[in-house]
């Protein structure tokens, strides 16, 4: 399966962008009190299908990574602010809680995706931080 690691490597990130935007989308027009439009059946299908494929290429990733990848915390740091992403995206979408809770919960969000890239990106445990004190 290493002879497609790149493949799944651009899948894995074009699912990144694709899921990320559209949750930015969702969670913007659940500010604007779009939310009839936000939990529309093809977008929420479409986040599904999204979200799916980016968990399987994740899934394929690790499995053919090598060993030294965990070595710096890196990726354990990734995980931990992906499940963050996750909740903090629940309660950003949710219909249930108030307006506040809803806009705190999407603006930290999408600054834990922010984060979740860089570190990535940097394959360091600070992520932008790194990049830019390194």
């Amino acid at each position: 399966m290493l002879e497609w690691c790149a493949q799944i490597k651009g899948v894995h990130i074009a699912c990144i962008a694709a899921s990320g935007s559209l949750f930015a989308l969702r969670g913007l027009l659940v500010q604007a009190g779009r939310e009839s439009l936000a939990y529309a059946p093809p977008l929420r299908w479409l986040s599904y299908a999204i979200d799916t494929t980016l968990l399987t290429a994740a899934m394929m990733l690790l499995t053919i990574l090598p060993p030294g990848t965990f070595a710096n915390g890196w990726l354990t740091t990734k995980l931990l602010l992906v499940a963050a992403y996750v909740a903090l995206g629940v309660l950003a979408m949710r219909r249930c809680g108030s307006s506040a809770v809803r806009r705190f919960s999407y603006v930290a969000a999408m600054l834990t995706y922010i984060t979740i890239i860089g570190i990535a990106r940097a394959h360091h445990p600070l992520g932008w931080l790194y990049l830019w004190f390194a």
